[in-house]
C-alpha cells in the first residue's frame, strides 16, 4: 500500500514539475529561444510570440542561440527519429517547452500548441478567437504528430490573403513544392506550340487523320525528339531552382485529345490503357533524373492504370476523380466505383499517389453543395490506397457554400483522417456563428438527408435548378429560410456573428433566384426584393465571382433584371410550333420541342432551357400559326468554353408566308470569342418596315470543331440556343 501511494505521489509531483508558466499576472516568465537559423523556426517563434501577446498582453522576447533556463521555450533543433516530413514534437520535460519538427513541422507544432493547449481557434480569413489569460500555464506535454499526407492543399480563398491561415491549417501551395510552379497541365509550358507547332507538328497529337498542334494539344509521346527537348528543358528548370526536387510533366486539359499515331497507339494498346504511353515517357525522365521526382496526371482519358509498365518510385501519379458524383461516397455510386477501381489498380503498382479530389461546384460556387457527410470516408479511402499527397479543391470563393467550414474540416482530415468530424463541425459552428450554430447544424443535416432522399446526383458542374424538385423543392426551401431566420435572430445583437450567418445564407438566396427564373409564373415584387437583397449582400461581403469563369455576381444581378424578368412586349414566337431541319443533338431533340419558344432564358449552366448541336450546323423553322406583321427576330446563344460550347460562326434569317419560298432577311457573321467568362449573345435581324409572314427560318453555322486554342482541340464543339424572340 505504501509503495502504491509513493508511486502516485511521484507521478503527481513529476507532472506538476513538468508544468511551465509562460506568463504570470500579465508578466513574461519565459523567453522564446530559436535554436537554428532555419526560416521555419523563425516563423514559428514569431507566430507563438504574436498569439501569446494577444492572449496575455505580455510580449515574450525572441532570442537566438541562448542557453535555456527553466520555463523557456526552445524552437527548432533536432527532432526525434519518429518524426516524419512535416511532423513535429512538443515536450515540456525538464521544465523547458521544446518544439521541433521536420520541414514545416516546427510551425505546425506551434499551431498545435496554440490550438490544443492555449485555446486559440483560427476559423477563416483573418478570423480567429481566443480566451484572454493573465496567467498562461502549460501542462505536462509529450506529443509527436505526423501528417496523414505529406502534401496537403486546398483552394480556400483565405490562403490568397492571409498567410497565417495557410500555416494554421497546415497547408501548402504548389509554388512552394513544385519547381518553377510547374504542377499541373504543363505540356504547353514545357513544349510551347507557339514555338514548335508550326515547324514541328509531328511533336503533337495525331488523331482524325492529322496532327493537332495547339496550346491545348497533347504530345506525341513516342517521338524521341520530344523527349530530348523536354528533358533539356527540365534540366534547366531544376538548375534554376536548386531548392526544388519535384516537377509536373502532365497532359494539357481536355479529354480524348491524346496521340493515336501508330507508335503511341501500339504502346497504349499493349498496356490496355491510354496512360501507358505517358507512364513510359515519365519513366524515361525519372531514369534520366533519378534524384528528382516527376508528377503526372491520371486524369480523364488517362485515369486507368497500365497493365504492364509500373511507374518508377520517383514518378508521382496525380489521380483525379473529376467525373465522379458527390451525393454519396466514392464506393457507393457507379461513377465513384469506376474511380475506386482505377485507384486500386494504381495502388497495386505504386506507393506514390497524389489524389486530386473535387468538392466544389465550378459552375455555381454559391449553390448549396451538401457533401460534408462523404468527406471523411473518401479521405480515408485515399489514404488506404497509398495516397501520400492530397489536393482537396474546395472553397475557392468568398461567399461559397460554407466555404470556411468546408476548408476547416478538410484541412483537419488531411492532417488526421481519423478525427471526429461531427465534433469538429459543431466546434466550428459554435465558434464561428455563436448562438446561431444549432440552426445551421440542423440546416446542414436536413439538406444532406434531402439530397440522399431525392436520389439525385450531386456533381461539380451542378445547378440549383437541377434540384428544384429535390433538396431545393419549395417545402424544403421554406424550412431552410425559417432556420436562417432563427439563426439571424439568435445573433441579432452580435454584428460579427450576424454577418457570418448572412454570408452563409447567400447560397439559398442564389438558389431562389436561379429557380425563379425557370418558372413561367412569378411573383415579380418578391423576386425584385430578393434580387435587391442578394445584390446588397454580395457587394457587402465582396463576393468576387459566381463560378470558375469569373462571372461577377453584381453583373449577374444586372443581367437578371434585363434577361430573366418579363418584358413588356411579348414575343410573337411564344408557344409557336418549331420544326427542325437539322435536329439538335441527342436528348436535346426531344427537349427542343418547346424550349426555344417558352419565354424562358437559360442561365450560365447549360442544364436548363438550352438546346444544343454538337459538331454540326443547326436549322429550324418557327411557325407563327398565321401570317403576322413582324419587325425583328433574335436568337440567344451561350458561350462556355469549359463545356466546349462556343458561339456559332454565322446566323442566317429568312421568312416565308407559305413555308416553301423563303426570302432572305439577314446574314450575321459572329466574331470569335475566346474568353473564359460565360457569356450570352443575342443575334438580331431588324426591319424598319413591318414584314408580313407566318414562317421564320433560322440557319446556324456552328464552329463544328474546337480550335487549336481550346481544350478540346480537334474534337466536336457545341453551340446552344435557348430562345427565339420575334416582335
Amino acid at each position: 500500500m505504501k509503495h502504491w501511494l509513493l508511486s502516485v505521489l511521484l507521478v503527481v509531483c513529476s507532472t506538476v514539475s513538468a508544468q511551465i508558466t509562460l506568463v504570470k499576472d500579465g508578466k513574461s516568465n519565459a523567453r522564446i529561444i530559436v535554436q537554428d537559423k532555419i526560416p521555419n523556426s523563425k516563423t514559428s517563434a514569431e507566430l507563438l510570440q504574436h498569439f501569446l501577446y494577444h492572449i496575455s498582453k505580455s510580449m515574450l522576447p525572441v532570442e537566438n542561440d541562448k542557453m535555456p533556463r527553466k520555463g523557456d521555450i526552445l524552437i527548432g533543433g533536432q527532432t526525434p527519429e519518429t518524426v516524419t516530413e512535416d511532423g513535429f514534437s512538443i515536450s515540456t520535460q525538464n521544465g523547458v517547452l521544446k518544439i521541433s519538427g521536420k520541414e514545416k513541422g516546427v510551425v505546425y507544432g506551434v499551431v498545435t500548441l496554440l490550438e490544443q493547449y492555449l485555446g486559440v481557434d483560427y476559423w477563416g480569413e483573418n478570423e480567429y478567437s481566443f480566451t484572454p489569460q493573465k496567467t498562461v500555464i502549460l501542462p505536462f506535454i509529450n506529443k509527436v504528430e505526423n501528417p496523414g499526407f505529406r502534401y496537403r492543399q486546398t483552394q480556400c480563398y483565405a490562403i490568397r490573403t492571409d498567410s497565417i491561415y495557410k500555416w494554421w491549417n497546415r497547408l501548402e501551395e504548389p509554388n512552394e513544392v513544385f519547381a518553377a510552379g510547374y504542377w499541373v497541365h504543363t505540356f504547353d509550358k514545357l513544349l510551347p506550340s507557339s514555338i514548335y507547332g508550326k515547324d514541328h507538328p509531328e511533336y503533337y497529337s495525331y488523331f482524325k487523320g492529322k496532327r493537332h498542334p495547339g496550346k491545348a494539344s497533347q504530345w506525341c509521346l513516342s517521338n524521341p525528339e520530344v523527349f530530348e527537348i523536354v528533358a533539356q528543358r527540365i534540366d534547366s528548370i531544376f538548375k534554376a531552382n536548386p531548392d526544388k526536387h519535384i516537377i509536373s510533366v502532365s497532359q494539357n486539359d481536355g479529354n480524348y485529345t491524346n496521340c493515336t499515331c501508330d507508335a503511341c497507339k501500339a504502346i497504349d494498346d499493349y498496356e490496355g490503357a491510354l496512360s501507358g504511353s505517358i507512364i513510359t515517357f515519365l519513366n524515361k525522365l525519372a531514369a534520366r533524373f533519378p534524384n528528382k521526382e516527376f508528377s503526372t496526371l491520371a486524369y480523364l482519358y488517362t485515369m486507368n492504370p497500365p497493365k504492364h509498365v509500373k511507374p518508377l518510385p520517383n514518378v508521382n501519379i496525380m489521380l483525379c476523380d473529376i467525373d465522379c458524383d458527390r451525393e454519396v461516397t466514392l464506393t457507393e455510386n457507379a461513377s465513384g466505383k469506376e474511380f475506386v477501381k482505377a485507384m486500386e489498380g494504381w495502388s497495386k503498382i505504386t506507393n506514390n499517389i497524389f489524389v486530386w479530389d473535387y468538392g466544389i461546384n465550378f459552375d455555381n460556387y454559391l449553390a448549396p453543395f451538401p457533401n460534408f457527410h462523404i468527406l471523411q470516408d473518401n479521405i480515408r479511402l485515399f489514404k488506404k490506397n497509398h495516397a501520400t499527397m492530397h489536393f482537396s479543391q474546395i472553397a475557392g470563393s468568398r461567399g461559397g457554400d460554407f466555404a470556411e467550414l468546408r476548408a476547416y474540416l478538410v484541412s483537419k482530415l488531411m492532417w488526421n483522417p481519423e478525427v471526429n468530424v461531427d465534433s469538429l463541425m459543431q466546434h466550428f459552428l459554435h465558434g464561428y456563428y455563436g448562438e446561431a450554430a444549432p440552426y445551421l447544424y440542423q440546416y446542414i443535416k436536413i439538406m444532406e438527408g434531402a439530397l440522399i432522399g431525392s436520389g439525385q446526383r450531386l456533381w461539380i458542374y451542378d445547378s440549383p435548378v437541377s434540384h428544384k424538385y429535390g433538396m431545393l423543392k419549395p417545402a424544403l426551401m421554406r424550412r431552410y429560410n425559417h432556420l436562417f431566420d432563427l439563426a439571424e435572430k439568435a445573433v441579432a445583437a452580435e454584428p460579427g456573428f450576424l454577418k457570418r450567418v448572412q454570408r452563409a445564407r447567400l447560397p439559398i438566396q442564389y438558389s431562389e433566384l436561379e429557380i425563379a427564373r425557370t418558372e413561367t409564373e412569378k411573383d415579380l415584387v418578391d423576386i425584385n426584393k430578393k434580387l435587391d437583397l442578394f445584390e446588397e449582400r454580395v457587394k457587402e461581403f465582396q463576393v468576387p465571382t459566381l463560378n470558375e469563369r469569373s462571372n461577377s455576381p453584381v453583373d449577374y444581378c444586372k443581367l437578371y433584371r434585363e434577361r430573366y424578368m418579363p418584358q413588356k412586349e411579348k414575343s410573337l414566337a411564344l408557344g409557336a410550333k418549331v420544326t427542325y431541319l437539322i435536329p439538335p443533338t441527342g436528348k436535346y431533340a426531344a427537349l427542343g420541342k418547346n424550349a426555344l419558344v417558352d419565354g424562358l432564358f437559360g442561365g450560365a449552366t447549360f442544364v436548363d432551357s438550352w438546346i444544343g448541336w454538337e459538331g454540326t450546323d443547326g436549322a429550324f423553322v418557327i411557325d407563327l400559326g398565321e401570317a403576322k406583321e413582324i419587325h425583328s427576330v433574335e436568337t440567344d446563344f451561350l458561350h462556355q468554353i469549359g463545356a466546349w460550347i462556343l458561339f456559332p460562326l454565322k446566323v442566317v434569317y429568312s421568312y416565308a408566308e407559305d413555308g416553301e419560298h423563303y426570302t432572305h432577311w439577314k446574314t450575321i457573321d459572329l466574331p470569335e470569342e475566346r474568353t473564359g467568362e460565360v457569356k450570352f449573345r443575342g443575334v438580331k435581324a431588324e426591319s424598319a418596315e413591318p414584314i408580313k409572314t407566318r414562317y421564320v427560318k433560322v440557319e446556324v453555322t456552328g464552329t463544328k470543331e474546337c480550335p487549336t486554342w481550346h481544350y478540346g482541340v480537334g474534337h466536336p464543339s457545341w453551340f446552344f440556343i435557348d430562345e427565339v424572340i420575334i416582335k
